[in-house]
């Protein structure tokens, strides 16, 4: 099933490249294994998937260290200050930094293990109270306080679209993101231009494709329902 939802999931990228007038390699394709066995994982993995995302740092602890096969680890689910320290060991790229007090935590841990955590700041930009993200407003303010931290390596910005059947507020959360973007590197704010964009999910990654994302975070589309009990 994987193989075969996969092969699904890679052709719609292309299309969606196509579409754009990008080229495929321009998109990673992050398999959010959240919820799902390590078997699932495996299995993924004998598909040909190389990328995993996971939410919650007591799960993915105990599958990073069972999974013997060398993958890349992103953290994409919200991150609590307390459980910073593990984030920094486990994971090639954090997704969800949406404040300056973890940042702060995450740099703290990063010079413990003299290492430059790879970070996106994680906006809320269809303001939904329900989902986690500075705003668009605070960005730049938010942006300038993280750059001043020696163990953080911004790559980019992250953001849920708009949940919502209204296709044209979806891409608008997009174009928003990539114009911020835009913006943040015209300022000149980070040492390393931004070149990470974290933004559509199994029901609306197309559009996010077509609006410059880099990072697709898909899971239901690849592995099917998921069982909230596991």
């Amino acid at each position: 099933m994987i193989e075969e939802n996969l092969r699904i999931v890679s052709e719609k990228i292309e299309k969606a490249c196509l579409r754009s007038g990008r080229k495929s390699e321009e998109v990673t394709l992050i398999a959010v294994s959240k919820t799902y066995p390590l078997e699932t994982i495996e299995s993924a993995y004998q598909s040909g998937l190389r990328v995993f995302g996971e939410s919650k740092i007591q799960e993915a602890e105990t599958k990073i260290l069972d999974f013997k096969e060398k993958v890349s680890w992103h953290l994409i689910g919200h991150l609590q200050t307390n459980k910073a320290k593990k984030a920094v060991k486990f994971f090639e790229l954090i997704h969800s930094v949406d404040n300056f007090k973890l940042a702060k935590e995450l740099d703290k841990f990063s010079k413990d293990l003299n290492k430059k955590t790879k970070i996106l700041l994680q906006v809320n930009v269809s303001e939904e109270q329900t989902k986690s993200g500075v705003s668009v407003v605070n960005l730049e303010n938010f942006a300038e306080e993280v750059s001043q931290l020696n163990f953080l390596q911004v790559c980019g910005l992250m953001t849920i679209g708009k949940n919502t059947e209204n296709t044209k507020e979806i891409r608008k959360c997009f174009v928003t993101l990539r114009k911020e973007l835009e913006r943040l590197n015209s300022k000149g704010i980070f040492r390393e231009k931004l070149t990470e964009l974290s933004m559509g999910m199994s029901g609306d990654f197309e559009f996010a494709i077509e609006e410059g994302a880099t990072l697709v975070r898909i899971g239901t589309m690849i592995f099917g329902n998921r069982n909230y009990n596991f």
